[in-house]
């Protein structure tokens, strides 16, 4: 009995508690490696050819990722607080530097275009004024650039007839040194298995992008923690701002890291499958693009994107087969989780009219952190002794894949302007 009490002690988020210290500053370091697709053949895409990509890759960058604006509610049982993330560039961990130039599609103009699809005189004018600049399908930017932001003429342009566009693009624009908005979790002062789930997300308990309220639930935790004791027969649940959805997970191995024992859970395939539990996530309604992937439009402000694993792994076979390039592997482009189930619980994340309807891959992301061997020693002194006191949260390994990020291209519906003649030269690859 007093082993237990100490140990629901220690595992609530409260000052002065070994799980707080390190729930609001993570101490080892997490990694962010960004991965693009290159097009190689950007000529024949607009003559209606397969679309040919290299990958390119990685771009790493150090994520610091604090707790802040920490404030306990509830007598303690509830703590609210944001997770602010900074990025800063690892050249030595990169395959080349942030000025390194890539070929991709042209997501400001898509966006655009299948925003004002259906008005005539504005579709004809962004017609008129990618000719005019002789803009085309594809664009090449920096990885800087692609990654964190830059003007684009065309939405510039645009805000004269909608105000609200704004006219900088990025994939993670305005995602570096912010946050996702507020969480309310609850501390585990009532059950150890309520530690660190969430409560709320930006005031609300649920989600409004989706049809059902099952896919608009918020579950479980935001994945840098769970709670201890987790036994190989349970489901993890986590909410992922970035796929606007929550996933689980479900136990697939025992593993050992550093000496260190665990336990490793990874999506299924049905987390994204095509089915009829999954319908709710199709938008619009009834629009469901097939299994593995999950369009989020609705909470990206209406931009064509798509979301996938790395290479379309998981994802029906027609997804892999229109873009040459994608090699799906299970070791490479599984999302996997590695927990210690006694001493701790903790997440290692390893998404012209001749041109056809299809989703084009534009990069993945792998988010990891890695064990110290000072830290894999403390743990293996702690699994040794049998102690579940003290309450360490570290991830096991590195290797897993979070899920990578594609955008699709809308069906042609006016004509596009052919590409520059700069972007029909090949790209080298950096």
């Amino acid at each position: 009995m007093c082993y237990f009490t100490v140990f629901t002690i220690e595992i609530v988020l409260r000052n002065g508690t070994h799980a707080f210290d390190v729930w609001e500053n993570p101490p080892p370091p997490v990694y962010m490696q960004f991965y693009f697709f290159n097009v190689t053949n950007p000529a024949e895409v607009l003559k209606g050819e397969r679309p040919a990509v290299l990958e390119v890759g990685p771009y790493t960058y150090r994520e610091f990722r604090p707790m802040e604006r920490v404030n306990f509610l509830e007598n303690g049982t509830k703590v609210s607080a944001v997770n602010t993330k900074t990025y800063v560039f690892q050249s030595d961990m990169s395959k080349g530097p942030e000025s390194d130039l890539i070929r991709t599609v042209n997501i400001p103009a898509m966006t655009v275009m299948e925003k004002f699809k259906d008005t005539s005189v504005i579709a004809n004018l962004i017609s008129s004024y990618m000719k005019s600049v002789n803009e085309g399908l594809f664009t090449t930017h920096t990885v800087g650039e692609l990654l964190w932001g830059y003007e684009d003429g065309l939405l510039k342009a645009m805000k004269v007839v909608d105000p609200t566009l704004d006219d900088v693009f990025g994939l993670f624009y305005k995602q570096n040194a912010t946050d996702d908005g507020e969480y309310v979790f609850l501390t585990g002062q009532q059950s150890y298995k309520d530690f660190a789930v969430i409560d709320q997300w930006k005031g609300q308990s649920s989600l409004k992008w989706w049809t059902t309220d099952e896919c608009n639930m918020i579950n479980g935790t935001n994945g840098a923690s769970f709670h201890p004791i987790i036994t190989k027969n349970e489901t993890l649940y986590m909410f992922s701002s970035d796929l606007c959805r929550s996933i689980y997970a479900i136990y697939e191995e025992e593993i050992s890291v550093m000496g260190v024992p665990g336990y490793r859970f990874s999506p299924p395939s049905k987390v994204f499958a095509n089915t009829t539990e999954n319908a709710g996530f199709c938008s619009p309604p009834g629009n469901c693009l097939g299994s593995g992937v999950l369009q989020v439009s609705a909470c990206k402000q209406d931009a064509p994107i798509v979301m996938s694993s790395p290479h379309f792994y998981q994802a029906d076979e027609k997804f892999v087969k229109d873009i040459f390039g994608m090699k799906p592997n299970k070791e490479q482009h599984e999302t996997i989780i590695d927990i210690n189930p006694v001493c701790k619980l903790n997440k290692n994340i390893n998404a012209t009219c001749d041109i056809r309807t299809l989703v084009f891959p534009v990069l993945y992301l792998n988010e990891s952190i890695v064990i110290d061997e000072v830290s894999a020693k403390q743990l293996q002194v702690i699994v040794a002794e049998g102690n579940i006191v003290v309450n360490i949260p570290f991830m096991l390994i590195g290797l897993g894949i979070l899920l990578g990020v594609i955008f699709m291209v809308a069906q042609c519906r006016q004509r596009i302007p052919e590409s520059s003649s700069a972007e029909r030269q090949p790209l080298l690859k950096s």
